[in-house]
């Protein structure tokens, strides 16, 4: 016996030890190409990574993506197995699976963006992603040798709504199923809408080249559109109105077109949010670890109302760190722009809460009775935080009152001379949403400074004195504005930054983190003003997103706009400071502040608008802040 254990200490060791590189996965993995037939007899392309040794049967780790399966060919092995914390479900033994999805690169059907969910398939036709999720994992457990029975999903963005269509599957083989960075809801928050405003920069970028047509089976990608111009601001400003936007599209990219004419919120948006098959489900769901990052500039949205969707079913988790989009897979997570997170948070999470969580449900393995419900790193104080909920149940929401000279206070303290204050938005001058040139949309800028809009006309800003202690925000923050237009409709910009003191400076930090941050070249921290959270409302869409409604001229009404969730503490000796506006461009397309159809509109349309943001005792605007003192289990 004694010996047994000796010889199983040397080969986990050894295995440990080993550099696991493309020689390595060669060495020790099998890749074979299927093409799985769905119940409607289409084919998807399937390649399947298993491990040489069958001295044990072996868990699947699948992701089903629209991004391809490349590299093509029995014998090309995919990079990512031996990069970041891949390689760790490599030493496991871990069967890996990677199927385009039904439409794209080389599987056979029909592409239909984000199709919808449909619960009562009763023919073979009637097909979605959860069913053709079913017919592929049905097909592995039974053909591919010395699997265990037990499938794990797991992916980022797109693949991320894949994964939760894979939890609606209803496969007793799916064990464990993780979105990251979900889409889930492409109207109200994710990718290409926020509050019915259209994110301009990233749905043109996106769609005009994922979005072209692929008539058939194919190992080439789309072309790229040819930008005629690296400066980003001038292109989208120069370009115009969305409608010159749709000629350059031209008319084979279908879901552009319908995002063209879908500009509310119909029952065709409501079909695609993927939270609709949580309603009335009453099968046993896989635990799923739902992932996000607090800085994430595409699907922050989808992660945090995806979990508060899902969070009353057994064995669900929620990490949400400060990442930007798929960054904790593809940076150490020490840091974002020049705002530092004091250590490699990435690793934190890879090692300590999804390998455990996949090993726990797959394998059988390790123990997740450290496994918070909710796992969020709080900024700021730079700190992981595990509790039994979110937002955290001590939770206790305080008013944060906007009040003439600029001023933001807990007290709503008026004095009798200054009702509003008063703002022109030109949509032809509109404030640009990073500092300098715009070669593409930055993940940065979800931390950038905000001293540059700070200092334009078209920008107000309130902020508070120096606090005397920390305040922590942890939920949703939400913003009553009382205002007033010269025209009949504007957007909404709310943005909470943290302001740093004048005498801040990293003396405390790792020097390794600062080192990598600047490369050597220091950014002045003195007064930062970070960016902390920004959202955008469409005023239109203030009483409802199915119904917009006009802005009677120069009549004081309120705007309700929420802020996807924050998990931040302001320190003490910092400000916290509000910035309200009506552009932010390119990222949201300039609303021409008329009452018209802004994606058919014409360049002539777009006109300026005197905009009075109102705080008195009558008309007050303040946002309604989660105020609560972390009390979970605190993770370094």
């Amino acid at each position: 016996m004694k010996y047994i254990l000796l010889l199983l200490f040397y080969i986990s060791f050894n295995l440990n030890a080993q550099t696991i590189d493309e020689k390595w996965v060669k060495e020790n993995y099998i890749k074979k190409e299927y093409s799985i037939t769905m119940r409607d007899g289409v084919k998807l392309f399937t390649a399947v990574y298993t491990p040489k040794s069958a001295t044990e049967k072996h868990p699947f780790l699948m992701v089903r993506t629209p991004y391809s399966c490349a590299p093509y060919g029995e014998g090309n092995f995919q990079n990512r197995l031996y990069t970041a914390h891949w390689k760790e479900y490599l030493k496991e033994g871990y069967i890996f699976v990677f199927q385009d999805v039904r439409g794209r690169w080389m599987s056979e059907g029909e592409f239909v963006d984000v199709r919808p969910f449909n619960p009562n398939k009763k023919k073979k036709t009637d097909i979605d992603e959860a069913s053709d999720t079913y017919d592929a994992v049905d097909w592995l457990v039974k053909n591919i040798p010395n699997n265990n029975g037990n499938l794990g999903v797991f992916g980022i963005s797109y693949p991320g709504f894949y994964s939760t269509m894979a939890a609606l599957s209803g496969h007793p083989a799916v064990k464990a199923v993780s979105p990251q960075a979900p889409v889930t809801d492409w109207f109200m928050g994710d990718d290409f809408h926020h509050n019915g405003a259209f994110m301009l920069n990233d749905a043109f970028n996106f769609y005009s080249s994922f979005g072209q047509p692929r008539p058939k089976p194919t190992t080439i990608g789309p072309k790229e559109f040819k930008y005629y111009t690296e400066e980003k601001y001038q292109f989208y400003l120069e370009t115009g109105a969305l409608k010159n936007f749709s000629k350059l599209m031209g008319d084979s990219i279908k879901f552009w077109t319908d995002l063209m004419n879908h500009p509310n919120l119909d029952d065709w948006w409501k079909a695609r949010d993927a939270r609709v098959g949580f309603t009335n489900y009453t099968k046993q769901l896989p635990a799923i670890m739902v992932v996000g990052g607090l800085f994430d500039a595409e699907d922050c949205y989808g992660a945090w109302r995806l979990f508060d969707a899902i969070k009353n079913y057994k064995n669900t988790y929620l990490v949400m760190g400060p990442w930007y989009h798929g960054g904790w897979l593809k940076s150490d997570g020490s840091y974002l722009g020049n705002v530092a997170f004091g250590f490699k948070t990435s690793m934190y999470y890879q090692q300590n809460l999804e390998i455990p969580f996949f090993n726990y449900y797959l394998k059988g393995k390790g123990d997740i009775a450290t496994l918070g419900k909710t796992n969020v790193f709080y900024s700021g104080e730079n700190l992981f935080h595990s509790n039994t909920t979110w937002p955290p149940i001590e939770n206790k929401n305080k008013e944060l009152y906007l009040l003439p000279g600029g001023k933001l206070n807990f007290e709503p303290k008026y004095d009798n001379h200054t009702d509003f204050t008063q703002y022109t938005s030109d949509p032809n001058k509109p404030v640009p949403y990073i500092e300098g040139p715009m070669t593409s949309r930055t993940r940065e800028y979800m931390t950038d400074d905000q001293r540059f809009a700070s200092k334009r006309t078209d920008v107000v800003c309130f902020e508070t004195d120096y606090l005397k202690n920390d305040l922590t925000i942890a939920g949703t923050v939400t913003a009553n504005i009382s205002v007033a237009l010269s025209s009949t409709d504007a957007d909404f910009i709310v943005k909470i930054i943290d302001v740093y003191p004048n005498d801040f400076s990293y003396k405390n930090y790792d020097d390794s983190i600062i080192n990598s941050m600047w490369k050597g070249k220091n950014y002045v921290m003195n007064g930062y003003q970070m960016l902390v959270r920004g959202e955008v409302m469409r005023g239109k869409y203030r009483n409802s997103f199915e119904k917009p409604e006009p802005f009677e001229p120069n009549k004081i009404t309120t705007v309700k706009l929420c802020l996807p969730d924050i998990a931040h503490t302001f320190k003490k000796g910092h400000k916290l400071m509000i910035q309200i506006q009506s552009t932010w461009f390119p990222l949201v397309d300039r609303n021409p502040q008329q009452f018209i159809d802004i994606y058919h509109c014409e360049d002539k349309d777009f006109i300026k608008s005197d905009i009075k943001i109102y705080h008195n005792l009558d008309n007050k605007s303040y946002l309604t802040l989660p105020d609560a003192t972390p009390k979970g289990l605190i993770r370094y």
